[in-house]
């Protein structure tokens, strides 16, 4: 069957996944397109349409993905003049990346690696070295971050460079290893309230002739997994964001580019038996199965050993009309986690990865009782997860 092509409103519910576009539109080719337009040695250009700009921004938003900003027009008016040519910009869609979690976007944008390269590939996934699931988010247990993570950042590159760079976000996260490995480089720059974060990143735009700012905004992405997304909660924040956006781009100085995109889309899923698989309460699932990672609609399977053949026959059997199931290997030759997959990224992979392209999700009741109790969702490769925004304003 033929690769499925990302023009397509989604991908087909059977055949092949429809891989992310590693090295010409994803996450992870965004920061050294726009590095190597500030002449950041060891970077190059990917995204071919981006022009170079002396002051570049990119404002991530969590959870804003493509198919979900279109449905919503009225609550992002401006967010939505910018998926046209009209105000001295462009709007199209990237790929997030396999899988589209935070974790594994975040690091695919700060490093400009795929998660096969830098090593975070899921929301939690087994450490080979302690034989425990590691949540990468929360960096829960505790993993020394430079090794987890060797690769240098995008925005230390440019800092060694001489381009002034900032990460303007919440002072929560100027310590945690996430950032560390994914987000460093430069100055850290702390502000509570999105308004200050913009007025913040613009000033940092206009203190330099060459400057690369971050700033980053998580509010949508938690009122979508906790009252989905087309719930009054989650419309309200796409207003907020929208303001946000627009007060960024009217401070704009002059020779800047503004880049809005995301880690990820989301989908909602119902509660209900039908949608809602409970690892907990199937034994066919659960059985030869010796850790259960990733999140509902990406898991990485962890298999007792001597087991994995007959635990992906199973779940083959039980979930492939509803999931893409692949065994390790497989997803590897397929490219789901990029071109390459280092040594040391290996063996975090399950030894059966299931990947769902129905409306469905598999939670863990008992081992995973908050995440299984959230309404939107999202780590797949459908075209709702995967597909995020990347526009831009310029001056």
């Amino acid at each position: 069957m033929a690769q499925p092509t990302w023009d397509e409103p989604e991908p087909l519910a059977l055949g092949t996944a429809p891989v992310p576009q590693y090295g010409t539109g994803s996450l992870a080719d965004l920061l050294p397109t726009l590095a190597a337009g500030l002449g950041v040695p060891g970077t190059q250009a990917r995204i071919a349409e981006l022009a170079p700009a002396d002051r570049v921004c990119v404002f991530l938003v969590d959870g804003l993905g493509w198919q979900q900003l279109g449905q919503h027009p009225g609550e992002a008016p401006f967010l939505t003049s910018l998926l046209h040519t009209s105000r001295g910009g462009t709007g199209r869609p990237l790929t997030a990346g396999y899988p589209a979690t935070t974790a594994t976007s975040l690091a695919s944008v700060g490093t400009g690696l795929p998660p096969g390269a830098h090593g975070l590939p899921g929301y939690t996934v087994r450490n080979p070295g302690t034989g425990e699931l590691m949540n990468q988010l929360r960096w829960q247990p505790w993993a020394p971050p430079k090794a987890w993570q060797p690769h240098p950042t995008v925005f230390q590159l440019a800092d060694r460079a001489g381009v002034r760079t900032a990460q303007v976000t919440s002072p929560a996260f100027e310590s945690t290893p996430l950032t560390k490995v994914a987000l460093s480089g430069g100055s850290f720059i702390g502000r509570t309230s999105g308004e200050e974060r913009m007025d913040v990143a613009a000033a940092q735009l206009a203190a330099d002739d060459r400057t690369l700012v971050y700033t980053y905004y998580s509010e949508l992405d938690g009122a979508g997994h906790r009252f989905g997304v087309d719930s009054e909660a989650w419309r309200a924040q796409l207003r907020y964001v929208d303001g946000l956006v627009r007060r960024l781009a009217e401070q704009l100085p002059p020779r800047s580019a503004l880049y809005v995109t995301a880690d990820h889309g989301m989908i909602d899923i119902p509660f209900d038996e039908h949608h809602r698989l409970d690892f907990d309460e199937d034994w066919e699932l659960s059985a030869g199965v010796a850790l259960l990672g990733g999140e509902g609609r990406a898991r990485h399977v962890y298999a007792v050993p001597g087991a994995e053949a007959d635990v992906l026959t199973v779940w083959r059997e039980v979930l492939g009309d509803r999931f893409w199931i692949a065994s390790r290997e497989e997803a590897i030759e397929a490219g789901w986690f990029g071109p390459r997959i280092d040594e040391r990224v290996y063996g975090r992979l399950g030894d059966v990865i299931a990947a769902a392209h129905d409306d469905a999700l598999i939670i863990a009741s008992r081992l995973e009782p908050k995440e299984s109790a959230m309404v939107g969702n999202h780590g797949s490769m459908t075209a709702t997860e995967q597909l995020v925004p990347l526009l831009e304003v310029r001056t």
